[in-house]
């Protein structure tokens, strides 16, 4: 390379060296440029690369110009072989394989170099192409002859014309790009069934306990929850139990009570080749058609999952909002599933074990005056339009599961969906139980005014002492997104019933009611007390004081309930959001209306609400009106702020909240949130609050703690002469094949990763999740069927240990806990001084070599040089080459303290300064 040097007189006038050097930097960018255009296009690589040749191939090329280094570049002579590049030594290599930036699975392969000067290129074999689902056609004999010798080294650009290979040695990565047109329609975010990974042997269990505890004028009461989601993987087969216990306390009125409920008891295994999940046991069948409810014995049905995230439909998600530190309890057909605490806010209830695709998930929410709210979270219960080419089935056989009836009928269900085209989706399913049989049909169209689906059902009870129950229920579900003005109706729905139809669990429960002698159809309402699995939730503080204590509304009203089947005649609902522009902020409503053949009134709730912004301060406005089924209407009001008080993340917020109620009068609550640590795994809240009822003043605190082994959280609340206090803990314990570990709550699908001798590291992926002292940590969430990239960060990772690589990929089998094994290097990091005898430095770039011929780092300016992975004592030698190219090498001994007596696991490097005695010169190895 032709190197052209200016030199530039240095004027006194500050103008005229800013001229002077704008014209120097001009004329070296031009004759760097035109020297190294001219032999670029000469090139072997370049060559290479015009004829489909690997891009790993290209070895770039680059001079350094050793003036720019300290002392004028002086002693630097062995700087050639970093002149190409970062070369790729020949091997075989366990990588990560990407077609078109898509990753398609991780593979063995092999690198091999032309000559000792180049980098390493990768050789495709068959396999590898059978692993890219690429199949080029018209290959010459010596090509197909080649892919099968295990001698010869065939480059991508060589099999298809455009096509070419780079590797990335830092991330173990490989990159294949093919033209679009060589390639298969496969679907964004498909992965092979082939990499799917079934995991490894585990046994988890998954706890959540809760405990809550009043005061008032001399008595206690504890009431406490522990909920257990354990489990068993053997091979495919994963066995499933879900349980909770509950204990209260004793108070003058009521004895203490101990209750202990199997909610699931199953085993699972997935089947791939049916894209479908095969259940045994106690678990809730499909929703999608009909409404959903509890079996036990066996199903099988399709399992969406398995489908590529861009051929997938929505999954809905809960969220809530609690006035206090608030008990939040959820119940699916009459059973407690969950129950946790927090702190006053919204809330979300996201690690939930499913149970099922289809179903309410009733919500109580328990504030500490005492007052109960509920609210119903549909799961998945409508029917969905399908993409063309999609069919869902279900199919589920045994005995309906339900703790309001009492007998335990056989039941069967199947359904089918099918995506005929992008117009039309069509379904239908079957039901019967004893004395009961239904069949629906219907369809969903998609038009340019909407999605619109309709089904039909026909039904026909027979009901001990009552003619034959015959009837048709007509559902409507509409949803439509006008860009235009940005309005999501999100869905609108309309049931109506004809007075003769019920449902299954309906029939079935009317033939428990005829059986016990109870008109079936009588509806009455009576007040009762709520209980949890049939304990009664009392409290020793009453109504007013509770208010007073957190600031949250309560009702006087008694809980409705009722006696007999409610035969509903029509449902409606609504759920309308609409924005105002940039700054306009958002309006949004929600309408749900139901009556019924067999009672008076009806069931009417009604939400209007605003939220916008004004700089930092965030504000929303929203007004309710409901009517109970006694034709009692409440209208309530509320308005919030919520200001950041800083500019950083650590900053806390506050939040002013006026709440009206037209029964309960007025709240006014201050509340002070925040985070704190470098994960935030530290939370805290303060709530003060003044009640326009007999509750007066009261305060709350909360903190929380989100550790790698479990999750924490307290509050404590006090008012005039009472108190409230409350903890949870919620984590998971995972015994494997390497041990147990300990972790934060699980989802359905978790990992476990292994890095040995890595104890502190983090795991990107799961915030507070770090690397125990055996080497493992627990990732707690993997989503199933799809690519889950597993990062982890060094950061706190002992200076001994060095990763070689700092990701990796997994698809996992639901159910399933994979391990992800990551390579670590053991050995001790050195900061060395080295001269020769002379007093001159170690040559600049010189290498240095342990006694087994392995590579330890490079010596820097000034003869300063970072050797990792050094033993506790040994010899090590540098080896340059000096200005006529002959060899030369020095060597030197070292010995360091033992790392219990260095304390290794500091953050400080261990130094010392040495000479290098010369050597006879060796050969590179």
């Amino acid at each position: 390379m032709i190197r052209r040097r200016h030199t530039f007189h240095v004027s006194t006038h500050g103008v005229c060296r800013q001229i002077l050097l704008c014209a120097g930097i001009a004329a070296a960018l031009s004759s760097w440029t035109s020297a190294y255009a001219a032999p670029a296009a000469a090139s072997p690589d370049a060559s290479a690369a015009a004829s489909g040749a690997d891009a790993s191939a290209s070895s770039g090329y680059a001079d350094f110009d050793r003036s720019l280094l300290a002392g004028a570049g002086q002693n630097t002579t062995d700087l050639a072989r970093f002149e190409h590049g970062n070369p790729v030594l020949p091997g075989s290599y366990n990588t990560d394989v990407y077609l078109n930036n898509v990753w398609v699975g991780r593979s063995d392969v092999r690198f091999a170099a032309p000559s000792a000067n180049v980098s390493a290129t990768p050789c495709i074999d068959r396999k590898f192409l059978d692993q890219l689902g690429l199949h080029p056609a018209k290959l010459p004999a010596e090509t197909l002859a080649n892919l099968s010798d295990s001698k010869a080294c065939v480059s991508m650009g060589s099999l298809i014309t455009g096509a070419t290979a780079t590797f990335d040695m830092t991330q173990l990565r490989i990159d294949i790009t093919v033209p679009q047109a060589y390639l298969g329609q496969a679907a964004r975010g498909y992965v092979n069934p082939e990499y799917w990974d079934a995991g490894v042997p585990a046994a988890l269990l998954n706890y959540n306990f809760n405990t809550y505890r009043n005061s008032s004028q001399g008595q206690t009461q504890t009431t406490s929850y522990l909920g257990l989601n354990s489990g068993l993987n053997l091979g495919p087969w994963h066995f499933r139990e879900d349980a909770t216990a509950n204990w209260q306390s004793a108070t003058a009125s009521t004895p203490s009570r101990r209750q202990w409920q199997n909610i699931n008891t199953y085993v699972q295994r997935n089947l791939s080749s049916l894209r479908a999940q095969l259940t045994v046991g106690d678990s809730f069948t499909d929703g999608a058609v009909f409404d959903s409810y509890g079996i036990r014995g066996v199903q099988l049905g399709t399992d969406d999952r398995m489908l590529p995230q861009s051929l997938q439909g929505y999954a809905p998600m809960v969220r809530g909002v609690a006035q206090t530190n608030a008990k939040i309890t959820v119940r699916q057909n009459g059973m407690v599933i969950y129950e946790t605490t927090v702190s006053p806010g919204p809330f979300s209830l996201s690690d939930l074990y499913p149970t099922g695709y289809g179903g309410n998930l009733q919500v109580t929410v328990t504030e500490a005056d005492g007052h109960v709210s509920t609210f119903s979270v549909p799961y998945a219960s409508v029917a969905q339009l399908l993409r063309p080419g999609i069919t869902r089935f279900d199919i589920a056989v045994g005995e309906l599961r339900d703790a309001t009836i009492h007998d335990k009928p056989a039941v069967l269900q199947a359904t089918v969906q099918r995506g005929f085209n992008n117009l039309l989706t069509g379904y239908a399913g079957l039901a019967g139980s004893q004395g009961y049989g239904a069949l629906l049909a219907g369809a969903a169209i998609n038009t340019r005014y909407g999605a619109f689906a309709m089904d039909v059902t026909q039904a026909n009870a027979h009901i001990p002492g009552y003619s034959t129950q015959s009837g048709q229920s007509v559902r409507l579900t509409y949803s439509k997104i006008i860009p235009s003005t940005q309005t999501t109706l999100s869905v609108a729905t309309y049931r109506y019933s004809t007075g003769g139809f019920l449902s299954l669990t309906q029939a079935e429960e009317a033939r428990s009611y005829a059986r016990q002698g109870i008109n079936a159809f009588n509806v009455t309402t009576q007040p009762v007390v709520q209980t949890i699995d049939g304990v009664p939730v009392q409290s020793v503080l009453t109504p007013a004081q509770q208010a007073a204590l957190t600031g949250s509304a309560f009702t006087t009203n008694p809980i409705i309930s009722s006696t007999g089947v409610e035969r509903q005649r029509s449902n409606f609902t609504l759920s309308l959001n609409q924005p105002l522009g940039h700054t306009g902020g958002s309006i949004y409503a929600n309408v749900a209306v139901s009556d019924y053949w067999n009672r008076r009134g009806n069931n009417t709730q009604f939400q209007v609400g605003y939220n916008n912004h004004f700089r930092q301060l965030s504000y929303s406005i929203s007004a309710t009106r409901s009517v109970d089924p006694l034709g009692h209407y409440d209208n309530a009001y509320f308005v919030s702020f919520t200001l950041p008080l800083g500019h950083n993340t650590h900053s806390p917020s506050f939040t002013l909240n006026f709440n009206h109620d037209q029964q309960t009068g007025s709240q006014t609550q201050g509340m002070l949130t925040g985070t704190l640590g470098s994960d935030n795994q530290f939370n805290y809240s303060a709530t003060a609050t003044h009640s326009s009822n007999t509750g007066g003043n009261a305060g709350s605190a909360s903190v929380g703690y989100r550790s790698p082994y479990a999750v924490f959280n307290a509050s404590y609340g006090d008012g005039s002469g009472y108190s409230q206090a409350s903890l949870n803990v919620s984590g998971s314990v995972i015994a494997h094949p390497g041990g147990v570990t300990f972790g934060q709550p699980l989802g359905d699908t978790v990992g476990i990763v292994y890095l040995p001798n890595a104890a502190g590291a983090r795991i990107a992926n799961a915030p507070g999740a770090r690397v125990d002292h055996f080497g493992y940590a627990v990732v707690p969430y993997l989503t199933p069927y799809q690519l889950n990239t597993i990062q982890i960060d060094p950061k706190g990772l002992p200076l001994d240990v060095q990763l070689d690589a700092t990701s990796a990929q997994v698809v996992p089998y639901a159910g399933a806990v994979v391990m992800l094994k990551f390579k670590t290097e053991n050995g001790r990091t050195l900061i060395v001084q080295a001269s020769l005898k002379d007093g001159q430095a170690l040559p600049f770039g010189a290498e240095v070599f342990n006694e087994k011929g392995l590579s330890l780092g490079v010596v820097g300016q000034a003869g300063q040089i970072l050797l990792r992975g050094v033993d506790q004592a040994g010899r090590l030698t540098a080896r340059w080459q000096d200005d006529k190219g002959t060899q030369q090498s020095c060597s030197f001994d070292y010995r360091l303290d033992s790392k219990d007596k260095q304390k290794q696991t500091s953050k400080q490097y261990e130094q010392f300064t040495t000479v290098c005695a010369m050597t006879v010169a060796a050969a590179y190895h």
